[in-house]
C-alpha cells in the first residue's frame, strides 16, 4: 500500500515517520523546497529542531509523485481543506482513502471536516474518510514516545484498516465510528485550551485550571450530544484525553496563545504579533454559532469569543464566569 502525506508540517511528518517505521511506502508532499530538502538530505525538519528522522522517509515538491497513492493523509490547517481537496480532484484518478488530521471546522459552512471532505472530493475517487484524533503532540510522536490515538470513521472496517496501518509498539490506535462526537471534541477542545492558557497567563493556579478543564469538558459534551454524538465518546481519547493534553501542554499552540493573551490581559498583542496557526481562534466563531443553533449553554467558550472578538479583558471574563448564577453541577448550563 502506498501512502501520500500532504503537508510537511510537524504532525504530518511525525505521522509519516510512524508509517515509515512500519515499513510502509510513504511519501510526503510539501510546497517548501527548503523543508523537502531538509527531510531528504539532513533527515530533519526545521520546526522539530535537531530530531533525526527515519532515514528512509522521503519528501517531494512534485504533487504528481503522490497521485498513485492508495491512502492520502491530509496534514494541513483546517482553512486549507478546500484547496487540498481541489488538488486531489484535479490530479487523482483512482479510488483512495483519505485520512484527515486537521482539527477544527470549515469556517464558512461550520461543517465538521470529514463532512467537508466528503462534500468536496469526487465520489468516484473517494472510498471513505478517516480522522485520526487523540491526545497527541508531534514533538513526542517524532521521538517515538508512547502515544494512543483513535481512527474514526463511519465505516468501522475502514477505521480498522487504518488502525493496523499505523499501530506499532509506541503508537497504539483505537477505533470509533462516532465521527460527530470525536470531531466536536477535537475542534472545541482548542477553544478550552485557549481559556486554560489565559488562566495560566493571568497567574491563576491549578485549582482554577482544573475547574475550567472539567467545566470545559461539560460544554464540549453538551454540544456534541446535541449534535448527535455518543455521550461516552467525550470520556475517551478523542474527548477528555485530547482536551487534557491540549489544555495543559506547552507543546500546544492554543495553550501558548492563551498564555500570551492572559499575560497582557488583552487579545490585542496576540492579534498584532501572532504568525502561527491557532485553530481555536477560528473554531470559537463556529462554536458560538453552533451553541446558538442547538440552544446549548457554553459560557467558557462564549467568554473566549468575547475576549478575542469583542475586546473584553480576560480578567473581566473570569470575573463574569465566577459570578454566574449559583446552581447544581448536574444542571446542563
Amino acid at each position: 500500500m502506498k501512502i501520500g502525506v500532504i503537508g510537511t508540517g510537524s504532525w504530518g511528518t511525525a505521522l509519516a515517520q510512524v508509517l515509515c517505521d512500519n515499513n510502509q511506502n510513504v511519501l510526503i508532499w510539501g510546497r517548501s523546497k527548503d523543508e523537502v530538502n531538509k527531510i531528504n538530505i539532513d533527515h530533519q525538519l526545521s520546526i522539530l529542531g535537531d530530531v533525526d528522522l527515519n532515514p528512509n522517509l522521503k519528501a517531494t515538491n512534485n504533487f504528481s509523485d503522490i497521485v498513485d497513492s492508495d491512502v492520502v493523509l491530509i496534514a494541513t490547517p483546517s482553512q486549507a481543506i478546500d484547496e487540498v481537496c481541489n488538488q486531489i480532484n484535479e490530479h487523482f484518478n483512482k479510488k483512495i482513502i483519505i485520512i484527515n488530521v486537521a482539527k477544527g471546522f470549515h469556517v464558512e459552512t461550520s461543517e465538521r471536516l470529514s463532512t467537508t471532505i466528503r462534500r468536496l472530493i469526487k465520489p468516484e475517487i473517494l472510498i471513505n474518510v478517516v480522522s485520526l484524533i487523540g491526545p497527541t503532540h508531534a514533538e513526542e510522536v517524532v521521538i517515538r514516545l508512547e502515544t494512543a490515538i483513535t481512527a474514526v470513521c463511519e465505516d468501522l472496517s475502514i477505521a480498522e484498516e487504518i488502525q493496523h496501518l499505523f499501530s506499532n509498539d509506541y503508537f497504539r490506535v483505537y477505533t470509533s465510528a462516532d465521527e460527530i462526537g470525536a470531531e466536536i471534541g477535537a475542534a472545541v477542545k482548542n477553544v478550552i485550551a485557549l481559556a486554560s492558557g489565559i488562566l495560566a497567563g493571568l497567574g491563576l493556579g491549578d485549582n482554577a485550571r482544573a475547574a475550567l478543564i472539567t467545566r470545559g469538558l461539560a460544554e464540549i459534551r453538551r454540544l456534541g450530544v446535541a449534535m448527535g454524538g455518543n455521550d461516552q465518546t467525550f470520556f475517551g481519547l478523542t474527548g477528555v484525553g485530547d482536551l487534557i493534553v491540549t489544555a495543559t501542554s506547552h507543546h500546544s499552540r492554543n495553550f501558548q496563545a492563551g498564555i500570551i493573551i492572559g499575560k497582557n490581559d488583552s487579545a490585542q498583542y496576540f492579534w498584532e504579533t501572532n504568525k502561527k496557526t491557532v485553530e481555536g481562534v477560528r473554531a470559537v466563531k463556529v462554536v458560538k454559532k453552533l451553541a446558538e443553533k442547538y440552544n446549548v449553554s457554553m459560557p467558557i467558550s462564549n467568554e473566549v469569543y468575547n475576549v478575542l472578538y469583542d475586546n473584553e479583558l480576560p480578567s473581566e471574563a473570569i470575573n463574569k464566569l465566577m459570578n454566574r448564577r449559583l446552581k447544581s453541577e448536574d444542571v446542563n448550563e
